[in-house]
Protein backbone atom coordinates (compact mmCIF):
# COMPACT_ATOMS: atom_id res chain seq x y z
CA UNK A 1 0.00 0.00 0.00
CA UNK A 2 2.64 2.66 0.50
CA UNK A 3 4.40 1.97 -3.21
CA UNK A 4 0.77 2.88 -4.38
CA UNK A 5 0.36 5.98 -2.23
CA UNK A 6 2.96 8.40 -4.22
CA UNK A 7 1.44 7.07 -7.64
CA UNK A 8 -2.18 7.76 -6.12
CA UNK A 9 -1.25 10.85 -5.35
CA UNK A 10 0.33 11.94 -8.27
CA UNK A 11 -2.98 10.68 -10.13
CA UNK A 12 -5.03 13.11 -8.32
CA UNK A 13 -2.38 16.15 -8.46
CA UNK A 14 -2.50 15.26 -12.19
CA UNK A 15 -6.33 15.36 -12.57
CA UNK A 16 -6.77 18.48 -10.51
CA UNK A 17 -4.05 20.38 -12.34
CA UNK A 18 -6.16 19.47 -15.49
CA UNK A 19 -9.38 20.71 -13.75
CA UNK A 20 -7.89 23.96 -12.67
CA UNK A 21 -6.56 24.54 -16.14
CA UNK A 22 -10.13 23.67 -17.93
CA UNK A 23 -11.72 26.08 -14.92
CA UNK A 24 -9.35 29.04 -16.20
CA UNK A 25 -10.44 29.06 -19.60
CA UNK A 26 -14.12 28.50 -18.82
CA UNK A 27 -13.57 31.59 -16.63
CA UNK A 28 -11.84 33.11 -19.37
CA UNK A 29 -14.63 32.50 -21.96
CA UNK A 30 -17.19 33.63 -19.58
CA UNK A 31 -15.75 36.59 -19.03
CA UNK A 32 -14.93 37.23 -22.64
CA UNK A 33 -18.51 36.09 -23.48
CA UNK A 34 -20.14 38.64 -20.85
CA UNK A 35 -18.19 41.12 -22.39
CA UNK A 36 -18.87 40.48 -25.91
CA UNK A 37 -21.78 38.00 -26.24
CA UNK A 38 -24.51 38.81 -23.15
CA UNK A 39 -25.78 42.60 -24.43
CA UNK A 40 -28.05 39.91 -27.02
CA UNK A 41 -27.63 36.36 -26.09
CA UNK A 42 -27.99 37.00 -21.85
CA UNK A 43 -26.03 36.55 -19.65
CA UNK A 44 -27.31 33.60 -19.09
CA UNK A 45 -27.01 32.52 -22.44
CA UNK A 46 -30.64 32.41 -23.28
CA UNK A 47 -31.22 35.16 -26.04
CA UNK A 48 -32.44 37.67 -23.08
CA UNK A 49 -29.92 40.44 -23.47
CA UNK A 50 -30.39 43.80 -22.88
CA UNK A 51 -30.20 44.70 -26.83
CA UNK A 52 -32.04 41.33 -27.88
CA UNK A 53 -35.69 42.95 -27.60
CA UNK A 54 -34.52 45.79 -30.37
CA UNK A 55 -33.47 43.10 -32.67
CA UNK A 56 -35.41 41.84 -35.49
CA UNK A 57 -34.49 38.33 -34.84
CA UNK A 58 -34.00 36.74 -31.46
CA UNK A 59 -30.64 35.95 -30.61
CA UNK A 60 -29.82 31.96 -30.00
CA UNK A 61 -30.67 30.38 -26.94
CA UNK A 62 -27.32 29.04 -26.05
CA UNK A 63 -28.55 26.64 -22.85
CA UNK A 64 -30.49 24.62 -25.79
CA UNK A 65 -29.96 21.03 -26.91
CA UNK A 66 -30.00 22.26 -30.41
CA UNK A 67 -26.68 24.49 -29.59
CA UNK A 68 -25.12 20.75 -29.49
CA UNK A 69 -25.54 20.12 -33.32
CA UNK A 70 -23.26 22.96 -34.19
CA UNK A 71 -19.47 21.48 -34.88
CA UNK A 72 -17.16 23.76 -32.69
CA UNK A 73 -15.82 25.27 -35.72
CA UNK A 74 -19.18 26.68 -37.03
CA UNK A 75 -19.21 28.22 -33.55
CA UNK A 76 -15.80 29.71 -34.27
CA UNK A 77 -16.65 30.92 -37.68
CA UNK A 78 -19.67 32.43 -36.75
CA UNK A 79 -18.06 34.43 -34.09
CA UNK A 80 -15.23 35.08 -36.02
CA UNK A 81 -17.28 35.96 -39.22
CA UNK A 82 -20.36 37.27 -38.14
CA UNK A 83 -23.87 35.41 -39.09
CA UNK A 84 -23.79 36.77 -42.38
CA UNK A 85 -20.18 35.23 -43.14
CA UNK A 86 -21.98 31.82 -42.61
CA UNK A 87 -25.08 32.49 -44.14
CA UNK A 88 -26.97 33.76 -41.21
CA UNK A 89 -29.05 37.09 -39.75
CA UNK A 90 -26.58 39.77 -40.18
CA UNK A 91 -27.38 40.82 -36.41
CA UNK A 92 -24.64 38.77 -35.67
CA UNK A 93 -21.74 40.62 -35.45
CA UNK A 94 -18.54 39.68 -36.35
CA UNK A 95 -15.71 39.56 -33.84
CA UNK A 96 -12.46 38.18 -35.26
CA UNK A 97 -10.64 41.56 -35.51
CA UNK A 98 -11.34 41.77 -32.25
CA UNK A 99 -10.95 38.81 -30.78
CA UNK A 100 -7.81 36.19 -31.40
CA UNK A 101 -8.74 32.24 -32.39
CA UNK A 102 -7.50 30.95 -28.96
CA UNK A 103 -10.09 33.77 -27.48
CA UNK A 104 -12.88 32.25 -29.77
CA UNK A 105 -12.21 28.77 -28.78
CA UNK A 106 -12.80 29.57 -24.83
CA UNK A 107 -15.76 31.42 -25.84
CA UNK A 108 -16.97 28.29 -27.85
CA UNK A 109 -15.96 26.46 -24.79
CA UNK A 110 -17.98 28.46 -22.30
CA UNK A 111 -21.31 27.96 -25.13
CA UNK A 112 -20.80 24.59 -24.54
CA UNK A 113 -21.09 24.70 -20.83
CA UNK A 114 -23.97 26.57 -20.91
CA UNK A 115 -25.93 23.00 -22.80
CA UNK A 116 -23.92 21.27 -20.26
CA UNK A 117 -25.76 17.86 -19.74
CA UNK A 118 -27.72 17.87 -22.73
CA UNK A 119 -25.43 16.30 -25.52
CA UNK A 120 -26.20 12.91 -24.73
CA UNK A 121 -29.84 13.71 -25.41
CA UNK A 122 -29.06 15.73 -28.71
CA UNK A 123 -27.03 12.72 -30.19
CA UNK A 124 -30.04 10.67 -29.00
CA UNK A 125 -32.60 12.69 -30.74
CA UNK A 126 -31.22 12.82 -34.24
CA UNK A 127 -29.30 16.12 -33.85
CA UNK A 128 -27.19 16.49 -37.23
CA UNK A 129 -23.54 18.48 -37.08
CA UNK A 130 -23.76 20.91 -39.50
Amino acid sequence: MNRQAPVLLLLLLTAFSHSLIFAQELSDGKRMYQAYCSGCHGLSGKGDGPAAKTLPVKPADHTRIEMNQYTDQYLIEIISKGGVGVGRSAQMPAWGAVLKEPQVKEIVAYVRALSNGKKETAQASGAQSK
